[in-house]
């Protein structure tokens, strides 16, 4: 295979007419999803829906379903991904699928190809409010809909891509998707969540849903003695052993006696944990790990060790991998940022709260996680009396009082009233109105009640409007100015960098998680893959020079339309000097650069987060100006 005679196929469609072609694009001017997506979306304001080149490979990790466009939350370019999705996307013969304009009606796309004929595509007129409220509602309903109606067209298992009533009625709504087993859907369900793009989807393009399938035979790269040898000249390990050891915190990591991003994550946050809106970060050391190991390694924990780790209640995301990296509690996937969201920051530690808590949000179709930060938020308000509960449509406030907090009761109550807090977001003409984002109904709550209010809602902010909910970190890296924020492309790590040495290693970071999103590999794999893609794609396609070149290009270009503003709410500066605090007097780090942070935050916090937040921005636009020879 050579990249001289390889392209990326793109099936243009324009939802407004129903007209759709074939566009193709040279592999070496384009490598994937990413550098393709961001050319499309300024061209044509379209939604990118695309797999790497490496799809259908026997390379692991290899088949995450890119989605790239501008964001309706963020209000810049972002990109969104889903696990295993594109191993049936693969089955099209095509790269990408990039929608264009908005269909008269809402309705539902239907993608197949047979064999070596052209590809189906119908959109057929649907209503979103009757398919949302029937069966098991919302996404849930729209795939059981989809299947009922075209699965029978297809010879091989399709996969469904859905949207619920928050993308709507939100700009935070996700993308749902889970696999099928014997023609049957699983637990598994994946979600291109962060950016919005489930509101994208059917705000700005009028579809609710897509199925897709086909039995198109591509030419994949499928020779495993040949990834083998790549693998034992690499790391004196065949490619089975290498990714199982890659990949060991996401199975079962006996370090911790637990497995996924849920149980490691928590097993090792001691006082690093984040709850009740983050309150956490003002108590002392002592009292974070008391309530962590209270409330989360004797209960929270505890609950999911029992119930999932020792049962091995565990899938993949549809495609062949070691990693099984999908916790299940029957119909409940446990993963640990949206059961932290709509967990701990929201006063829940008990696992029946947290899955009626998140399976609401999964089932309305939100982003777990900006979901998560807004009802904390609200949550925090209403527990300080700043917001009355009629004002937001709901009853009672929630129970954060830690002296005699009863984690199962307690924790239900709360979650209830997390629930009640989502359908109003969700009801047309509801107390919590978030068209154009909570970013904005925060201004006109601080308008209304005061400054406070703000204040306490952690968020970043992009533009003039852009919002986005961080990663549940306590890590100043999550707060950096980065052109794309609530993902991974960040320094992450809780050791402390002086904030223009972290700005460097953000942009490092962005340009890593860059290479693996546009071949489409998923970032658990990351154990060999960052290493290991340039060569691969080297040896595949003979463009490992231009491949490079590429990413650092889109890097840059991403990075030229960085319009981060500096962190609007008090809590966000708090949430950085607290992590700088304990640094020194938990961590017991002796830095001078650290000291003289610290002191500077102490004289003047707001003169010393300007001061930290525009080194950070220096370190990344430094750094993104590089390109290699």
């Amino acid at each position: 295979m050579n990249a001289s005679n390889h392209f990326l196929k793109v099936l243009l469609l324009n939802a407004g007419n129903g007209f759709y072609r074939m566009q193709r694009y040279a592999v070496g001017d384009f490598f994937g999803p990413v550098d393709l997506g961001i050319h499309l979306a300024y061209k044509h304001h379209s939604l990118n829906i695309g797999a790497g080149l490496l799809a259908g490979s026997v390379l692991p990790g290899s088949n995450r379903l890119i989605v790239t466009g501008i964001s309706p939350c963020w209000h810049g370019f972002y990109i969104s991904s889903m696990g295993g999705a594109a191993l049936v996307f693969d089955n099209l013969g095509i790269n990408m699928l990039s929608i264009l304009g908005k269909a008269s009606q809402p309705s539902l796309l239907y993608l197949n190809r047979t064999h070596g004929e052209e590809i189906e595509v119908e959109l057929v007129p649907v209503q979103p409010d009757r398919i949302w409220s029937q069966g098991r509602r919302g996404v849930y309903a729209v795939m059981d809909y989809a299947l009922e109606t075209f699965a029978a067209r297809y010879e091989d298992d399709p996969r469904v891509l859905a949207v619920g009533p928050a993308a709507l009625c939100t700009d935070i709504g996700a993308i749902c998707s889970a696999p099928l087993k014997k023609g049957e859907l699983t637990h598994a369900d994946t979600w291109a969540g962060r950016g919005g793009f489930g509101t994208k989807l059917l705000q700005e393009h009028g579809i609710l849903g897509v199925i897709y399938g086909g039995t198109h035979v591509d030419e994949d790269f499928c020779n495993r003695s040949v990834a083998d040898q790549w693998f034992e000249d690499k790391f004196n390990q065949r490619m089975a052993a290498k990714d199982m050891e890659a990949t060991a915190k996401y199975r079962f990591d006996p370090k911790f006696n637990t497995g996924g991003t849920f149980g490691v994550n928590y097993a090792s946050m001691e006082g690093n944990l984040l709850a009740f809106n983050y309150r956490s970060i003002y108590w002392s050391e002592e009292e974070r790990r008391n309530l962590h190991s209270r409330l989360v390694l004797d209960h929270y924990l505890k609950q999911f060790n029992e119930e999932t780790i020792v049962p091995k209640q565990q899938r993949t995301c549809g495609e062949p991998c070691a990693a099984v990296c999908k916790k299940l509690n029957g119909e409940y996937k446990k993963d640990y940022e949206p059961y932290q969201a709509m967990g701990p920051l929201c006063g829940v530690f008990d696992q029946r709260a947290a899955e009626a808590l998140n399976h609401h949000g999964d089932t309305l179709g939100f982003d777990a996680i900006s979901a998560g930060g807004v009802i904390s938020w609200l949550m925090d308000c209403l527990d300080e009396n700043l917001i009355a509960p009629e004002a937001l449509g709901v009853e009672g406030r929630p129970r954060w009082k830690m002296d005699d907090f009863d984690v199962t009761h307690d924790s239900m109550h709360n979650a209830r009233l997390g629930i009640a807090l989502l359908d109003q977001m969700t009801t047309p003409g509801g107390k919590i109105p978030l068209a154009f984002g909570a970013r904005k109904f925060a201004r006109r709550l601080a308008r209304e009640k005061g400054k406070a209010v703000r204040d306490r809602f952690v968020y970043l902010a992009f533009a003039r409007q852009g919002w986005m909910v961080p990663n549940q970190y306590w890590t100043p890296g999550a707060f950096a100015p980065m052109a794309i924020m609530g993902k991974y492309y960040m320094h992450y790590g809780r050791d402390f960098l002086p904030p223009r040495d972290l700005g460097r290693e953000c942009a490092r970071r962005l340009v890593q998680e860059l290479m693996l999103d546009n071949m489409g590999m998923c970032r658990f794999h990351r154990g060999w893959a960052e290493e290991m893609m340039p060569d691969i794609v080297e040896k595949i396609f003979g463009e490992k020079k231009r491949f490079l070149r590429s990413i650092h290009l889109t890097a840059g270009r991403i990075a030229s339309r960085n319009a981060s503003v500096f962190w609007e709410p008090e809590r966000v500066a708090d949430l950085v000097a607290g992590f700088l605090k304990k640094k020194k007097t938990v961590d017991d780090i002796k830095n001078e650069a650290l000291d003289r942070w610290i002191d500077f935050f102490d004289t003047d916090k707001n003169a010393a987060a300007y001061e930290f937040w525009y080194e950070i921005h220096k370190g990344i636009h430094e750094s993104l100006r590089e390109f290699p020879d």
